[in-house]
């Protein structure tokens, strides 16, 4: 009995080790933690559950808005366009990928464009404050055609360039917000064939 006793005793003190260590090691991932945006402690267990329903990061990290059946992407297209000026978002690129893809492959190709997306000076603004920005730069907004014919509208989730880190000074978290709206007004207008 006593021998058992003595088992149990030492699990006991092994398991309350283990607790200590793991709690040692714990709170200054905390204390970091607590330097993030408040709402990052919202924003990386919903994206963890997000990656696991999708199996896949990039889904998780993107956003993706059906378009309304009827719209063609000839139509959608016109709407981003006209949209984005309205908006005072510049459009600075376009890559019509999917004509790449036929000019290499010699056969049709679903539809697939990128529009790039800027607001000069906020795009300044984000590199003052941090170079590595410059690679969520510009906005990128995809518009698609899946495999079975919907189109869709895909961008990437902002809200982890913004609250993913330590706090943006205010008025650079308000002006990344605006983009953000701006580019998810654009998004949704486009999807339903709105100019």
């Amino acid at each position: 009995m006593n021998g058992l006793k003595n088992v149990l005793a030492t699990i006991g003190i092994i398991s309350l080790l283990g607790m200590a260590v793991a709690i040692h090691k714990a709170i200054p991932l905390w204390e970091k933690l607590n330097e993030f945006h408040p709402q990052a402690k919202q924003l990386y267990p919903r994206l963890f559950h997000e990656i696991l329903d999708a199996e896949s990061a990039i889904e998780a990290m993107s956003l993706k808005i059906p378009v309304n059946e009827g719209l063609s992407a000839e139509d959608v297209d016109q709407s981003i366009k006209t949209i984005a000026n309205e908006l005072n978002i510049k459009n600075v690129g376009e890559l019509p990928l999917y004509k790449e893809v036929e000019a290499v492959t010699g056969a049709p190709f679903r539809y697939m464009k990128i529009y790039l997306l800027c607001d000069a000076m906020t795009a300044a603004s984000m590199m003052n404050y941090s170079d590595a920005f410059s690679s969520y730069l510009p906005c990128r907004v995809t518009l698609l055609e899946d495999q079975h014919g919907q189109l869709w509208i895909y961008t990437m989730n902002m809200d982890i360039m913004i609250y993913g880190g330590r706090r943006m000074p205010p008025a650079l978290e308000a002006e990344a917000l605006k983009i953000r709206n701006t580019i998810l007004e654009l998004m949704n207008r486009a999807a339903d064939g709105d100019f």
